[in-house]
């Protein structure tokens, strides 16, 4: 009989809003049970140090030594200590009875064409923070491998979804999108392109506003078809998967020249179309459960459904908690982790065999 524990994840997405703290009891298997979650967000000016970091990183040829990169760590890991306190305070549990911390830390470049992906996030030092064991450093292992380390989420998909039917996805709408599917016995993962990243950037730029809420500018606009195609007409979409995005493969630069509302209106257009070109390389789905900031969006969720000819609903349809899931899924991880189980598969990341990963603090 495989135990139960208590098992904390946390998350630092490529919207670079927040950290998701979330508190589950699982068996890293399919017994899963919500115990809490909290969103802890982000300052504006550590937002923009996290953006500008990640944007050093890019220069970088591998994971290095860089002063104002590791001054972001150190400020980015009191954070998630932070999010931890407060969620043991908001649940009333005891740290002694959490057996593990999944760490995501931030994701500030994704070459796993060069086989590296760098996440900052100081395990060794959360864990002497909070004094609960800590696994980090969940990608490297996959890519080292081949793998494309994301998206890692998919396994604990699989594990929700048993009973929900077949020829169904997930869609986490993130800064990056990605897609697990399972159909005919079969299932698969990968990213699809840009998901709010694109939109995000642009509603900063001309709203100040950190998203479009309710998709209200993009409501307002009209869809320039040329220029969502000319963005469209990229080689990575043809790509058979699994195949993986860095947040900053893509820019809003092609939308330059519309008006506020008409460039939020193509960018969720082109959204909802790497959804339907994604779809081009799996089974036919019947359903998509849309899980992450993108699934707020009518009009975002409107044109995913209309472009792509199937029912797409919030996960909160099956019970399930969109806001919390991701920082769910490291939990699930961690527990896989500690007890050395698989955390991505051939199907899932395109690694060569079923992987253990991550590092325990």
């Amino acid at each position: 009989m495989t135990h139960t524990h208590l098992a904390i994840g946390l998350m630092s997405g490529t919207s670079m809003d927040g950290v998701d703290a979330a508190l589950i009891e699982s068996d890293g298997d399919g017994h899963v049970v919500s115990r809490g979650f909290l969103f802890c967000p982000y300052e504006a000016d550590f937002r923009q140090r996290l953006k500008d970091a990640a944007a050093r990183a890019l220069e970088f040829h591998a994971p290095g030594d860089d002063a104002m990169i590791a001054a972001v760590e150190q400020e980015l890991t009191g954070l998630h200590a932070m999010a931890v306190h407060r969620l043991l305070a908001a649940t009333g549990t005891d740290r002694a009875d959490v057996r593990i911390i999944g760490f995501h830390g931030h994701t500030v470049a994704h070459r796993p064409d060069r086989r590296w992906t760098w996440q900052i996030g100081d395990g060794a030092g959360l864990k002497a923070a909070t004094r609960i064991p800590v696994a980090f450093d969940f990608r490297s292992a996959d890519v080292a491998a081949g793998g494309q380390g994301a998206p890692l989420a998919p396994g604990f998909h699989r594990a929700l979804s048993a009973g929900l039917g077949d020829r169904i996805g997930v869609l986490n709408l993130g800064g990056v999108g990605n897609l697990t599917w399972f159909a005919d016995g079969r299932w698969g993962s990968f990213d699809t392109g840009p998901g709010n990243a694109l939109i995000d950037d642009w509603t900063a730029l001309h709203t100040g506003r950190s998203y479009d809420k309710d998709g209200v500018l993009a409501g307002g606009g009209t869809v320039h078809d040329n220029v969502l195609m000319t963005m469209a007409d990229n080689a990575w979409f043809d790509a058979p998967p699994p195949k993986s995005l860095d947040r900053g493969a893509w820019d809003a630069s092609v939308v330059r020249g519309l008006s506020p509302a008409d460039g939020a209106a193509t960018l969720t257009a082109f959204t909802a179309e790497t959804v339907r070109l994604a779809l081009g390389h799996v089974p036919r789905l019947e359903r998509l459960l849309v899980t992450g900031g993108g699934r707020h969006n009518p009009v975002l969720m409107r044109e995913i459904a209309r472009r792509c000819g199937v029912a797409a609903d919030p996960v909160e349809a099956v019970g399930w908690n969109g806001d919390a899931l991701e920082a769910q899924a490291f939990a699930w991880l961690a527990l896989r982790t500690l007890d050395g189980r698989a955390i991505s598969w051939p199907e899932t990341t395109g690694a060569p065999t079923p992987m253990t990963g991550g590092r325990v603090a």
